[in-house]
């Protein structure tokens, strides 16, 4: 009979472990990660956002990958300048 209880105490204790440590992970070791993770997320997203726009002001196409197609993004303000201005025609 102690043998039993005496393993039971074991087994109790072991189960009392396993949930003190999925507490710890999801209250204090999971959101460190996540925040992390998310940090990381926000300062790739504006490196990319500084090379498309550096190379887009220097009237450079970007190519930007979107599935199987790929765009080529260009400053609105290089396309004008490409254009050569066309005089009106003279109506008579």
């Amino acid at each position: 009979m102690a043998n039993r209880t005496r393993i039971l105490i074991v087994f109790l204790v072991l189960i009392i472990v396993v949930l003190a440590g999925i507490l710890l992970f999801n209250f204090f070791i999971k959101p460190k990660v996540t925040g992390y993770t998310t940090q990381r997320q926000f300062e790739g997203a504006q490196i990319l956002y500084l090379d498309i726009v550096r190379v887009v002001t220097q009237c450079q196409p970007y190519p930007l990958p979107i599935g199987n197609q790929t765009i080529n993004l260009v400053a609105l303000e290089c396309l004008q300048q490409a254009q050569p201005v066309q005089p009106a025609p003279n109506v008579q």
